[in-house]
């Protein structure tokens, strides 16, 4: 189903969903996010192997109570600001964290995706996690009798991803850095992509992923829907905003300020470009 970036939000993500939007410094559902701040959706849990600056955004809009990640911060340039305020002062509303490793992140994604309860792994031995982590557990492997650790699937009421092309058919071809986008999509109860472009047929690329149009729920064109990450093929990454948010993202009232300015004034703007039409 082709929708727009509005109605696909609007019938897909709900108060108090479990939203994963991944990507992995590439192809990363930036534009999603910000509609997801433009409905006030609350009660999110913010789930991604590695939130940047558009969970900052989402956090300190107060979309979020709980984030579930592996890393967090903003790539090359330092951390997230909102995300501290929040958990560090409860601003603007109180913020739940439960830390993973990359790899503890990776297996819930693929045993959501595989109908499993859960994953088992060696990634947190050594660490302090499992202790501090609910969702981790030690578990004993009934063959070798070798200590493991165990972490539950993960199913996110919806997840929004980013790619490069869709066809008419609601097929999705992705390529370049794809991180777990695939993963996150067939463990989802829902799935929404954003594509810079439809086209009639998908071109083959090497490298790509394809999402069957039977796992993706709905899919909106959305050019440019990943910046200021960058999408292979079509645009490079922004640097100078990553640089940028750093100092609008460590105080209150610029944060303030930028959310009118740029995710609510830009809708206002592009309504009134289409009424002027």
């Amino acid at each position: 189903m082709i929708v727009s970036l509005e109605e696909g939000v609007r019938e897909l993500v709900h108060d108090g969903d479990t939203v994963a939007l991944e990507g992995f410094t590439h192809l990363i559902p930036v534009a999603a996010g910000h509609e997801i701040i433009r409905q006030r959706r609350r009660g999110l849990t913010l789930v991604r192997m590695t939130p940047d600056i558009v969970y900052d955004q989402l956090i300190g809009a107060g979309s979020a109570t709980r984030l579930v990640f592996s890393w967090g911060g903003n790539p090359g340039v330092g951390s997230l600001h909102r995300f501290r305020d929040a958990v560090q002062n409860a601003w603007p509303a109180p913020l739940e964290i439960e830390e993973h490793s990359h790899a503890g992140m990776a297996n819930r994604y693929v045993a959501g995706a595989s109908g499993l309860p859960f994953a088992v792994l060696r990634g947190y031995t050594g660490t302090d996690l499992v202790g501090r982590t609910a969702n981790i557990a030690a578990i004993t492997c009934p063959f070798t009798g070798e200590q493991l650790t165990a972490v539950p699937a993960l199913n996110p009421d919806v997840t929004i991803v980013h790619a490069q092309r869709a066809d008419r058919r609601g097929n999705v071809q992705m390529w370049g850095i794809t991180g777990v986008q695939k993963e996150a999509v067939l463990a989802a109860r829902r799935s929404l992509v954003t594509v810079e472009e439809v086209v009639d047929e998908l071109e083959p690329v090497p490298g790509q992923v394809l999402l069957p149009s039977r796992v993706v729920t709905a899919v909106a064109r959305v050019p440019g829907g990943a910046a200021p990450s960058y999408a292979h093929g079509y645009y490079s990454r922004d640097n100078d905003a990553y640089q940028a948010w750093d100092p609008i993202s460590r105080d209150r009232a610029a944060f303030g300020r930028w959310l009118e300015r740029e995710v609510f004034g830009r809708a206002a703007a592009a309504q009134g470009g289409d009424a002027a039409r």
